[in-house]
């Protein structure tokens, strides 16, 4: 059992027999290397055999004891964070970078998918596959001439469609990624030429 801060020790309650206790939630949350938490995310990381209302039943009653604080964001997204008396949210500057980057996909787990418990994942999840729809549609324009035949083939329609669509999304992944990278490169010799100009 670790240690929590005074000021967490005193407010939570100390009973055993639960299944799930206010002092796994919050070490659990204090041993994890981010700033704030969906109910899903800490559900991940606690036991295995403890449901997702058990999780928010327990962060409630964190928030009863001011030992937790939380953000509700559109779409029903709410953000969990522990509620230190000396900071005020974001915790720091990181935290709000991770927010500002945080999406609904990320808080979609598979049961809230067949569930269809999470409105703002499912309609992101839904919106993309528009997107990458209409892309496909704009490739089967194209490739006859350009491009010719598709790189997955097969009798079966779906497998085919799917294995297409595979195949586009780590071709977008990849070229996502190689923007990034050259956005990075780009933005840190704009920083040291000012640096150098000011030097001289």
């Amino acid at each position: 059992m670790s240690t929590l801060p005074p000021w967490i020790e005193n407010r939570i309650e100390h009973t055993l027999d639960k299944k799930l206790t206010q002092r796994h939630v919050v070490e659990t949350m204090l041993e994890a290397e981010r700033p704030y938490f969906s109910a899903e995310q800490i559900c991940a990381r606690v036991r295995p055999d403890v449901s997702k209302e058990t999780v928010r039943l327990r962060l409630n009653e964190l928030r009863e004891r001011d030992v937790v604080a939380a953000d509700t964001y559109p779409e029903s997204i709410t953000l969990y964070y522990i509620n230190h008396p000396e900071s005020n949210w974001p915790l720091s500057p990181e935290g709000k970078d991770a927010l500002a980057f945080e999406t609904p996909l990320e808080t979609l787990s598979v049961s809230d998918f067949v569930r269809l418990r999470n409105p703002a994942g499912i309609r992101t999840l839904v919106l993309a596959g528009f997107q990458l729809t209409l892309v496909l549609f704009a490739i089967g324009i194209l490739a006859p001439v350009v491009l010719g035949d598709p790189p997955v083939q097969s009798t079966n329609g779906y497998w085919e469609a799917g294995g297409n669509l595979f195949v586009m999304c780590l071709a977008l992944l990849l070229a996502e990624r190689l923007a990034r990278m050259i956005r990075t490169k780009r933005g840190a010799t704009k920083r040291v030429l000012p640096e150098r100009i000011r030097s001289r």
